[in-house]
């Protein structure tokens, strides 16, 4: 039990938008062994709202203070959790800014306390996870003053990417422009300023309603030429063998965000590259989308490193999918598995 728990730290916490086409029932929720010091523990920054947990009273409270709410999903053990902490929420501006713009109620995914929720309804800490589509961790809810989500952030954002987030929602931006083009606009990080080219990337033309239900999963990869996650993907993750063996279980198609690109869409219409990643509602680049029998399956939006994005492909291309519909579980399962075969794992490489 203890090698499993050990195995299940050092596979946790991304995030993803996630949907599944054939979702199985609840699965029984990991426990860790008797009088074991969970050693992934990370203490939350003092000024966090100590919350009864009335989300609704939280809103109003905010509100009436000239502030927003921010839920903090987490779970102890978490990498990305850790990271956010130590890394963004030590930086005076970000903590400044944070402070300034919103109350943050810190929710852990897996927690029994007692939660009102919007609709008043008292349920446990991982029911409303659960209920907000909280997949993996950190996941961080942007709310409204009439309890609607401004911006999601799924998964970990470098500290000028979540301080864009911060002033974005902070000074009501959402009503104005996508938080995608906000983040162009004032946060554009140096990058090689170019698509990279791959053998593994089908040529144009497309059409994603014959990709999406052929014979193998579909891959969209969304990107952009100004781009340095993308190419960090590019030049580093994707040249991989365990990244390329699973690339090579996939049709995979690259769009550019930005551009013309003739494109058919899902339901057999015409379009573009750029009309059709508005329509998809995408926040970051890269994104990827996987699509298995005709739906999306689930998608990537945030800095992931090798194993979570060889994870979840894995994932979509063995059809784990159908029967697993928490990834978290399935990679910390995956991670176990690896390391029982003396395959260590190591989620920063």
């Amino acid at each position: 039990m203890l090698v499993k728990y050990i195995a299940l730290l050092l596979a946790l916490c991304l995030s993803f938008n996630f949907t599944t086409v054939h979702a199985a029932e609840t699965v029984t929720e990991a426990s860790m062994e008797p009088g074991l010091v969970n050693p992934g523990y990370i203490e939350k920054p003092a000024w966090f709202k100590n919350s009864f947990l009335d989300i609704r009273d939280d809103i109003n409270e905010a509100a009436a203070n000239g502030r927003r709410v921010m839920l903090y999903f987490y779970q102890d053990g978490c990498p990305y959790c850790a990271k956010l902490i130590q890394d963004n929420f030590t930086q005076r501006s970000i903590v400044e800014k944070t402070q300034k713009y919103f109350d943050v109620i810190a929710i852990n995914m897996w927690g029994d306390r007692e939660v009102t929720d919007l609709a008043g309804n008292t349920v446990t800490e991982k029911q409303f996870a659960k209920s907000a589509r909280v997949m993996f961790t950190p996941t961080l809810l942007l709310l409204t003053e009439k309890a609607q989500v401004a911006l999601r952030i799924n998964g970990y954002f470098a500290p000028y990417k979540l301080e864009a987030a911060l002033d974005y929602v902070g000074k009501k931006m959402e009503t104005q422009l996508a938080f995608r083009d906000y983040l162009q606009k004032v946060a554009a990080e140096p990058a090689s300023g170019k698509l990279h080219q791959a053998d593994f990337i089908l040529k144009p033309p497309y059409n994603l309603q014959t990709l999406s239900r052929a014979d193998k999963p579909l891959l969209i990869l969304f990107e952009q030429k100004k781009c340095s996650d993308c190419d960090q993907l590019h030049n580093d993750i994707f040249k991989r063998p365990e990244t390329r063996a699973q690339l090579k279980r996939f049709n995979v198609v690259r769009l550019d965000v930005w551009a013309d690109t003739p494109v058919i869409d899902f339901a057999g219409n015409k379009t573009t590259a750029k009309k059709l990643a508005q329509g998809l509602k995408l926040k970051y680049v890269p994104s990827m989308l996987f699509y298995d029998g005709g739906r999306e399956v689930i998608r990537t939006e945030a800095w992931l490193k090798s194993f979570h994005i060889q994870s979840v492909m894995d994932y979509v291309a063995s059809g784990a999918y159908k029967t697993q519909p928490e990834f978290q579980r399935y990679i910390s399962e995956r991670a176990a598995r690896l390391e029982a075969q003396g395959v260590h794992v190591d989620i920063w490489k």
